[in-house]
């Protein structure tokens, strides 16, 4: 990668549920390797306690994992979220994570904040019920998360899974004033990427390229049995909108509220919100490719194509 210099990078947060699946730690190094990403933390998110009791843990060491094998330990500010989700619409669930937003969402600078959220909203929807006022700053919330809109609101009893990690986070942030860009499943389905490729122009890449590979294959192997030879990188649409927010097709919809079932509810009166129909998977697929493989070096310069 050519060497360079911004002068004036976009503030950014992510929060990542890193260890739920396989798909986090490739928006997270992907963010990690953009210039023009004025990255001021990381938040470990939980994942909910259908597979594990200590979820937000677990990020958390999956996160520290990430930043050991880019050589970036001690680099990049690291925090933990709220480790279980809201208990009601009304009470904050205190964390180191929840206080960075509030201090980067309250902080009397030029640069918008953006908060890239890869799992539930629990650290946000405290953040808003902590400081209130985080509604009237230059904030966006980015969003992967929810049903699909125009009847595809969500299966009955089979929320989208990272709104069903924390409902009624969900149901906080919706229904505030702050700014939300969501990407709904249906539009970051649209992220697959094969194992052909994958071993072509990531494994090659230096210890983090091979981990990047290596946990997604076995992540395949426990879910399906070897049976397929492709992953949805679902979370990597939240870093392409940080780096361009046009690389994908948007309207603005009243934000709804979310039922149990994770169906929608537009009888109240919250305000529009952003969301994506569409996203440009080989801009964000190839931006990444092209980052990790500069960051690797010449020692890995094969990348198969």
């Amino acid at each position: 990668m050519a060497d360079r210099s911004f002068s004036h990078r976009r503030r950014a947060i992510i929060n990542s549920d890193a260890k739920n699946e396989a798909d986090d730690q490739f928006a997270l190094v992907h963010a990690l390797l953009s210039p023009s990403l004025d990255i001021r933390g990381l938040v470990a998110a939980h994942f909910g306690n259908r597979r594990t009791r200590t979820s937000m843990e677990e990020s958390r060491a999956e996160i520290d994992l990430l930043l050991r094998l880019m050589k970036l330990e001690g680099q990049v500010r690291v925090e933990d979220g709220a480790p279980y989700a809201l208990p009601d619409a009304a009470s904050p669930v205190p964390a180191a994570g929840v206080e960075l937003i509030i201090s980067e969402a309250m902080r009397d600078v030029a640069e918008p904040l953006s908060v890239a959220f890869l799992g539930p909203l629990t650290d946000m929807a405290s953040a808003l019920l902590l400081e209130p006022r985080i509604a009237e700053r230059d904030v966006t919330v980015i969003w992967i998360g929810g049903g699909g809109y125009d009847g595809r609101g969500g299966t009955p009893g089979r929320p989208e899974f990272n709104l069903s990690n924390d409902i009624v986070a969900a149901n906080v942030v919706f229904s505030s004033g702050v700014r939300v860009w969501q990407i709904p499943a249906p539009t970051y389905r649209m992220m697959a990427v094969g194992y052909a490729e994958l071993d072509a122009k990531v494994a090659p890449c230096g210890e983090i390229g091979d981990y990047l590979v290596r946990q997604l294959v076995e992540w395949n192997e426990r879910q399906h049995g070897g049976s397929i030879e492709f992953r949805v990188l679902g979370d990597s649409p939240a870093v392409g909108l940080l780096l361009h927010p046009d690389c994908g097709t948007w309207v603005e919809r009243p934000a709804p509220n979310f039922r149990y079932d994770g169906t929608h509810d537009f009888s109240g009166a919250n305000r529009p919100i952003r969301t994506y129909d569409s996203i440009d998977a080989r801009f964000i697929h190839e931006d990444f490719f092209a980052k990790l493989h500069a960051f690797a070096g010449p020692a890995h310069g094969d990348r198969g194509n």
